[in-house]
Protein backbone atom coordinates (compact mmCIF):
# COMPACT_ATOMS: atom_id res chain seq x y z
CA UNK A 1 0.00 0.00 0.00
CA UNK A 2 1.01 3.54 -0.91
CA UNK A 3 1.97 5.61 2.27
CA UNK A 4 0.71 9.61 1.81
CA UNK A 5 -0.16 12.21 4.02
CA UNK A 6 -4.40 10.71 3.98
CA UNK A 7 -3.51 7.44 5.53
CA UNK A 8 -0.39 7.76 7.13
CA UNK A 9 -1.80 7.94 10.83
CA UNK A 10 -3.93 4.85 9.88
CA UNK A 11 -1.18 3.30 8.96
CA UNK A 12 1.26 4.29 11.82
CA UNK A 13 -1.90 3.08 13.95
CA UNK A 14 -1.67 -0.37 12.54
CA UNK A 15 2.17 -0.62 12.87
CA UNK A 16 2.67 -0.06 9.39
CA UNK A 17 6.78 0.90 9.27
CA UNK A 18 6.93 2.05 6.04
CA UNK A 19 4.46 4.63 7.44
CA UNK A 20 7.32 5.57 9.92
CA UNK A 21 9.86 5.62 6.63
CA UNK A 22 6.75 8.41 4.97
CA UNK A 23 7.26 10.49 8.43
CA UNK A 24 10.91 10.42 8.48
CA UNK A 25 11.12 11.59 4.62
CA UNK A 26 8.60 14.52 5.66
CA UNK A 27 8.86 15.15 8.64
CA UNK A 28 12.51 14.24 9.13
CA UNK A 29 13.56 18.15 8.45
CA UNK A 30 11.29 19.53 10.65
CA UNK A 31 12.53 17.42 12.89
CA UNK A 32 15.62 17.91 12.92
CA UNK A 33 15.69 21.17 12.64
CA UNK A 34 13.74 21.28 15.88
CA UNK A 35 15.94 19.04 17.68
CA UNK A 36 19.09 21.61 16.58
CA UNK A 37 17.35 24.63 18.03
CA UNK A 38 16.73 23.38 21.04
CA UNK A 39 20.37 21.17 21.74
CA UNK A 40 22.37 23.37 18.95
CA UNK A 41 25.31 22.90 21.71
CA UNK A 42 25.45 19.68 22.49
CA UNK A 43 25.34 18.04 19.12
CA UNK A 44 26.82 14.47 20.57
CA UNK A 45 22.83 14.06 21.61
CA UNK A 46 21.35 14.91 18.63
CA UNK A 47 20.92 11.28 16.72
CA UNK A 48 19.69 9.82 19.78
CA UNK A 49 17.46 12.94 20.55
CA UNK A 50 15.71 12.16 16.76
CA UNK A 51 15.76 8.31 17.40
CA UNK A 52 13.70 8.78 20.66
CA UNK A 53 11.22 11.44 19.11
CA UNK A 54 10.46 8.75 15.96
CA UNK A 55 10.29 6.35 18.83
CA UNK A 56 7.76 7.96 20.70
CA UNK A 57 5.44 8.72 17.39
CA UNK A 58 5.89 5.57 16.91
CA UNK A 59 4.11 4.37 20.43
CA UNK A 60 1.90 7.19 20.83
CA UNK A 61 0.37 7.74 17.47
CA UNK A 62 -2.83 6.34 19.35
CA UNK A 63 -3.28 9.57 21.14
CA UNK A 64 -2.83 11.85 18.32
CA UNK A 65 -6.22 13.54 17.53
CA UNK A 66 -6.58 14.74 14.22
CA UNK A 67 -9.74 17.27 15.22
CA UNK A 68 -7.33 19.65 18.04
CA UNK A 69 -4.06 19.21 15.98
CA UNK A 70 -2.62 18.62 12.24
CA UNK A 71 -0.10 15.97 12.32
CA UNK A 72 3.10 18.20 11.67
CA UNK A 73 2.23 20.12 14.62
CA UNK A 74 1.49 17.05 16.84
CA UNK A 75 5.17 15.84 15.22
CA UNK A 76 6.48 19.11 16.11
CA UNK A 77 5.49 19.33 19.37
CA UNK A 78 6.70 16.05 20.14
CA UNK A 79 10.06 17.16 19.06
CA UNK A 80 10.53 20.10 20.57
CA UNK A 81 9.39 18.54 24.44
CA UNK A 82 11.78 15.49 23.88
CA UNK A 83 14.87 17.86 22.77
CA UNK A 84 14.01 20.28 26.37
CA UNK A 85 13.46 16.44 28.17
CA UNK A 86 16.87 15.70 26.66
CA UNK A 87 19.10 18.98 27.49
CA UNK A 88 17.29 19.04 31.18
CA UNK A 89 18.33 15.96 31.42
CA UNK A 90 22.19 16.11 30.10
CA UNK A 91 22.28 19.74 32.57
CA UNK A 92 21.23 17.58 35.39
CA UNK A 93 23.81 15.14 34.66
CA UNK A 94 26.55 17.65 34.54
CA UNK A 95 25.41 19.15 38.09
CA UNK A 96 25.37 15.79 39.69
CA UNK A 97 28.90 15.31 38.19
CA UNK A 98 30.12 18.57 39.37
CA UNK A 99 28.90 17.86 43.10
CA UNK A 100 30.78 14.60 42.93
CA UNK A 101 34.07 15.97 41.59
CA UNK A 102 33.61 18.78 44.33
CA UNK A 103 32.51 16.59 47.27
CA UNK A 104 35.60 14.70 45.98
CA UNK A 105 37.61 17.17 45.58
CA UNK A 106 36.68 18.64 49.41
CA UNK A 107 37.16 15.32 50.71
CA UNK A 108 40.63 15.29 49.14
CA UNK A 109 41.30 18.76 50.55
CA UNK A 110 40.25 17.73 54.33
CA UNK A 111 42.77 14.91 54.09
CA UNK A 112 45.48 17.00 52.84
CA UNK A 113 44.93 19.39 55.69
CA UNK A 114 44.73 16.54 58.06
CA UNK A 115 48.18 15.31 56.62
CA UNK A 116 49.66 18.55 56.76
CA UNK A 117 48.51 19.22 60.44
CA UNK A 118 50.16 16.37 61.32
CA UNK A 119 52.92 16.35 59.86
CA UNK A 120 53.37 20.16 61.41
CA UNK A 121 52.42 18.57 64.97
CA UNK A 122 55.38 15.76 64.18
CA UNK A 123 57.48 18.63 62.96
CA UNK A 124 56.77 20.75 66.34
CA UNK A 125 57.50 17.79 68.15
CA UNK A 126 61.20 17.17 66.47
CA UNK A 127 61.89 21.06 66.97
CA UNK A 128 60.91 21.64 70.31
CA UNK A 129 64.34 19.56 71.00
CA UNK A 130 66.09 22.52 69.88
CA UNK A 131 66.70 25.89 70.83
CA UNK A 132 64.11 28.64 69.82
CA UNK A 133 66.57 30.15 67.45
CA UNK A 134 67.95 27.32 65.76
CA UNK A 135 64.06 26.02 65.66
CA UNK A 136 63.22 29.37 63.41
CA UNK A 137 66.05 28.75 61.33
CA UNK A 138 64.97 25.12 60.35
CA UNK A 139 61.73 26.80 60.02
CA UNK A 140 62.82 29.40 57.38
CA UNK A 141 65.27 27.03 56.05
CA UNK A 142 63.38 23.41 55.15
CA UNK A 143 59.33 24.74 55.80
CA UNK A 144 59.94 28.38 53.76
CA UNK A 145 62.93 27.17 51.77
CA UNK A 146 65.05 30.33 52.18
CA UNK A 147 69.00 30.28 51.31
CA UNK A 148 71.40 30.57 53.74
CA UNK A 149 72.55 33.62 51.76
CA UNK A 150 69.49 35.36 52.52
CA UNK A 151 68.89 33.68 56.12
CA UNK A 152 72.37 35.21 56.86
CA UNK A 153 71.95 38.52 55.61
CA UNK A 154 68.59 38.98 57.48
CA UNK A 155 70.58 37.81 60.91
CA UNK A 156 73.80 39.74 60.16
CA UNK A 157 75.83 36.49 60.79
CA UNK A 158 78.22 35.27 58.11
CA UNK A 159 76.78 32.18 55.95
CA UNK A 160 79.23 29.77 57.27
CA UNK A 161 77.65 30.30 60.64
CA UNK A 162 74.04 29.56 59.25
CA UNK A 163 75.58 25.95 57.98
CA UNK A 164 77.13 25.77 60.96
CA UNK A 165 73.83 25.56 62.99
CA UNK A 166 71.87 23.93 60.83
CA UNK A 167 74.18 21.22 60.93
CA UNK A 168 74.88 20.94 64.82
CA UNK A 169 70.77 21.03 64.95
CA UNK A 170 70.80 17.52 62.56
CA UNK A 171 73.05 16.34 64.51
CA UNK A 172 71.10 17.10 67.32
CA UNK A 173 67.98 15.54 66.30
CA UNK A 174 69.62 12.55 64.74
CA UNK A 175 71.28 11.33 68.20
CA UNK A 176 68.00 12.00 69.98
CA UNK A 177 65.81 10.51 67.08
CA UNK A 178 68.09 8.00 65.31
CA UNK A 179 68.21 8.67 61.44
CA UNK A 180 65.79 11.37 60.35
Amino acid sequence: MKINEDNVVQQLKQGNEDALNYVIDRYGGLIKSIVNRHLFQFRHMHDECIDDILLGIWNNIESFNSEKNSLKNWIAAISKYKSIDYKRKYIKRLEEQEIEESSVASSLDDGIRGVEKELSLEMESLLSHLKQEDRELFIHYYVDEIDTATLAKELKVEQSVIHNRLSRGRKKLRKLFGNI
